[in-house]
C-alpha cells in the first residue's frame, strides 16, 4: 500500500520576494557554496534559528552533504512561538521538544518551488520515539501555505546542500485537528468536531491532545459528509441531532493506537471510540466495513501527526447505534443496505441521490441488487456502472421508481406509469407491467425478493433483475393477454417481427405506435377465417394483418389520436378518435380499450384492440 497519496497535483511558480532594505542584500541572493546552517547563521534575522539549531544540536547536520529543504522561520516567528507557548526564551524549550519541532520544517532532498504541490509530504520530525516521520500539509493554491499556519515568504534560496525557503511562522508540532484545519478537504469534518462538541467532550480538544492518544482517525471527506446528509435527508450538519452526531465522530476513532496502513490486515477488528467494531477489508484495495455492512474506501493513508494518525475515506462510517435512531429516506436506507452499493453509486452518479433523500415527496422503488447489476452491465457489456450513457442510467434509474407509496399489498397485475419517459417528454411516462400471479414480477424480467423496506419517505421493494428500458416486444411478452399476438409474430414464415419492433427509438422505424389485439381477438378471428390455428393463415395474409397493426416512426398516445385515415406498414387504417375505433380497409371495426391505452415503451406505445385489423 502507498504510504502517501496526494489529493491533486497543482504545480504553481513562487515570486522571489525580498526581504531587507533596498540597500541590503537580498535574502535569496546567496553564495551557493554556503551550506544551510552556514546561512542561517550568517543572517542576522535569523538568529533565533541559528540558536536553536546548536541547541538542539542540529547545525551538523545542516552543514554536511545531505540535500535538505529547510522552511526557514526567522526571529519574528520565533517570538511569537515562544509567547505563544508561554516560554521566556529559546531555553525553557525541552530540548526534545525543539529538536523535533525544528526537525519539523526539514525536509529530505531539494524541493524547488516548481516541485512543490497541493498535498502531503513527509518532515524529518518524528512521532514519539518512533520512526514514523510527521506528515506536512502543503497548500499552494494561493502562494505555500504549511499545515495552515505558516506562509513561505521567499523561495528557492539555494544552497550547497540543499534549499531554503523563508518562512513567516513556525510550524509547530501537528495534531489531528492541526491536519484537519490544514487540508480544506475536512472543511466539514471540523466543523462536525465543533458541532458535536458539549460541556462533556470538546472534540478539538481531545484530538488536539493527549489524553486517550495516540488516535488512529479514519477522516471523512467533505464530499462523504454530503452523502451522509443525503442519507439522512437533512441539509446540514446543524439539522444532525447532536448525540448522533457525536455515535458517528466516535465511530471513527481508534484510542490508544497509531495504526498505520502498513499496520492493517485483511479481516482486521478494532474496536472505536464509540465502543462497537470496524472490520478492516483488503480483498479490493483498502477499505472499511461499518454495520451497514457496506465497504468504505481508504483514500489517502498515513498523515502522521504528533497524536496520532488519519487515513482520509470517501464514505461517512455509521455505527448500529446510529443506525437505530436514523429514520432514513429511501437514498439513505440504500446507502445502509450493502446489497444495494451498485444502486447507490448509480443514484449518485444521476445527481437521483438526492431526489429519493427529499423527505417532502413520496416514492415507491424496485430496488436492484448487487447480482442485478453485475447481470445487467455483462448483457450490455459493459464492466461497470460507470461506462454506463448517463442519459441511459438515469432513465433506467427512473424506470424502478413509482410516484406515491404503493405496497406489495396494493401492488395487482396491470400496468402504472415509472418516472421514465419517452423521450424525456413529461407528458409520456414508461409503462410498468406488474404480475402478481405467483409473486410479484415487473415486465416480465424482474422479481420483488424483499417487499415493504419503508423508508422516511416511501416505500422500497428489493428485486432480482435491473428493469431494463421496455420495448414494445417487451410489454407484450410480458403481459399474457398478448401470447397469441407473440405467437402470430413468431409463427412459422413469418419476417422477424421480434427485432423490428425492437428497434431503438430514434432508429428508423421506431418509434412505433402499435395497435394490440388482445388473446380473445385473435379467437375470433380464427373462427371468422375460419382457420383452426394461426399456422393455417397463409403466411402473407398473417404477415400483411400484422403489419396493419403498427404506425411506424410516431409514438402517438391515445389523447393525440384525431380522427382519419393512418399509413400503417400494412395497409391504410381509419381512426375516429371520439369513439376509439379503428376500421380496416374491409370495414371490419375494432374498438381501443380504454382501459389499456398508453401502454409506454422507450420506442413506442401500445395501445389495445379487441378485433385483428386484416389488410384489403
Amino acid at each position: 500500500m502507498k504510504n502517501l497519496l496526494k489529493f491533486s497535483f497543482l504545480f504553481v511558480s513562487l515570486l522571489f520576494i525580498s526581504c531587507g532594505d533596498d540597500d541590503e542584500t537580498p535574502i535569496n541572493t546567496i553564495d551557493v557554496e554556503v551550506s544551510i546552517a552556514e546561512f542561517v547563521a550568517a543572517n542576522p534575522d535569523y538568529s533565533s534559528l541559528a540558536a536553536a539549531l546548536v541547541r538542539a544540536n542540529l547545525t551538523s547536520v545542516l552543514s554536511g552533504t545531505d540535500p535538505f529543504t529547510v522552511f526557514a522561520p526567522n526571529n519574528a516567528a520565533f517570538a511569537a512561538f515562544l509567547e505563544a507557548n508561554g516560554f521566556a526564551s529559546l531555553e525553557d524549550v525541552p530540548v526534545d521538544v525543539l529538536t523535533n519541532t525544528l526537525l519539523n520544517h526539514v525536509v529530505s532532498g531539494t524541493n524547488n518551488s516548481e516541485s512543490l504541490t497541493t498535498g502531503y509530504i513527509t518532515s524529518l520530525a518524528t512521532f514519539g520515539d518512533t520512526e514514523l516521520n510527521l506528515s506536512l500539509y502543503v497548500d499552494i493554491t494561493t502562494g505555500v501555505q504549511l499545515n495552515n499556519v505558516s506562509t513561505v515568504t521567499a523561495a528557492d534560496i539555494a544552497a550547497s546542500n540543499g534549499v531554503i525557503h523563508a518562512v513567516n511562522s513556525v510550524i509547530a508540532l501537528p495534531t489531528i485537528v492541526t491536519q484537519a484545519s490544514a487540508n480544506p478537504a475536512f472543511s466539514t469534518l471540523v466543523e462536525a468536531l465543533v458541532a458535536a462538541s458539549d460541556g462533556t467532550t470538546d472534540y478539538v480538544a481531545l484530538l488536539s491532545g493527549t489524553t486517550a492518544s495516540p488516535f488512529t482517525v479514519f477522516a471523512p471527506t467533505n464530499e462523504a459528509f454530503a452523502g451522509l446528509l443525503t442519507t439522512l435527508g437533512l441539509s446540514g450538519l446543524g439539522d444532525v441531532p447532536q448525540p448522533l452526531l457525536q455515535s458517528i465522530l466516535n465511530y471513527h476513532v481508534i484510542a490508544g493506537a497509531n495504526v498505520q496502513a502498513g499496520d492493517l490486515t485483511n479481516g482486521q477488528t478494532a474496536t472505536t471510540f464509540q465502543g462497537e467494531d470496524i472490520t478492516i477489508d483488503l480483498a479490493n484495495g483498502a477499505q472499511i466495513i461499518d454495520a451497514t455492512g457496506m465497504a468504505t474506501n481508504i483514500i489517502v493513508t498515513d498523515v502522521q501527526t504528533s497524536n496520532g494518525v488519519v487515513h482520509a475515506i470517501d464514505r461517512v462510517l455509521l455505527p448500529q447505534a446510529a443506525i437505530d435512531v436514523v429514520d432514513p429516506t429511501i437514498a439513505g436506507l440504500a446507502m445502509n443496505t450493502a446489497d444495494l452499493s451498485i444502486l447507490v453509486e448509480a443514484l449518485q452518479l444521476t445527481g437521483l441521490d438526492t431526489v429519493l433523500a427529499d423527505r417532502s415527496s413520496e416514492f415507491t422503488v424496485f430496488a436492484p441488487t448487487n447480482a442485478s447489476f453485475e447481470a445487467f452491465l455483462a448483457s450490455v457489456g459493459l464492466a461497470t456502472i460507470n461506462d454506463v450513457p448517463l442519459d441511459l442510467l438515469r432513465q433506467t434509474l427512473l424506470n424502478h421508481v413509482l410516484s406515491g407509496v404503493v405496497t406489495s399489498g396494493q401492488l395487482t397485475t396491470s400496468y402504472t406509469n415509472t418516472l421514465a419517459t419517452f423521450n424525456g417528454e413529461a407528458d409520456a411516462p414508461l409503462s410498468l407491467y406488474i404480475n402478481t400471479a405467483s409473486g410479484v414480477v415487473l415486465n416480465g424480467v424482474s422479481t420483488v425478493n424483499t417487499a415493504d423496506v419503508v423508508a422516511a419517505n416511501g416505500v422500497v421493494h428489493i428485486v432480482q433483475g435491473v428493469i431494463a428500458l421496455p420495448t414494445v416486444v417487451t410489454f407484450a411478452t410480458a403481459d399474457s393477454n398478448y401470447s397469441s399476438l407473440v405467437a402470430a409474430l413468431t409463427t412459422t414464415g413469418q419476417p422477424d417481427f421480434v427485432t423490428v419492433l425492437s428497434t431503438g427509438n430514434g432508429t428508423a422505424p421506431a418509434p412505433f405506435t402499435v395497435f394490440a389485439p388482445t388473446n380473445q381477438a385473435f379467437t375470433d378471428l380464427l373462427v371468422e377465417l375460419p382457420f383452426a390455428t394461426l399456422g393455417d393463415i397463409p403466411p402473407a395474409v398473417l404477415t400483411a394483418a400484422l403489419n396493419t397493426h403498427v404506425v411506424p416512426e410516431a409514438n402517438v398516445r391515445a389523447e393525440d389520436l384525431v380522427d382519419g385515415t393512418v399509413t400503417t406498414l400494412g395497409d391504410v387504417i381509419v381512426i375516429d378518435a371520439t369513439a376509439l375505433t379503428i376500421t380496416d380497409q374491409n370495414g371490419r371495426v375494432s374498438t381501443i380499450t380504454a382501459a389499456n391505452t398508453n401502454i409506454q415503451a422507450a420506442n413506442g406505445v401500445i395501445h389495445e384492440i379487441n378485433k385483428v385489423l386484416l389488410a384489403q
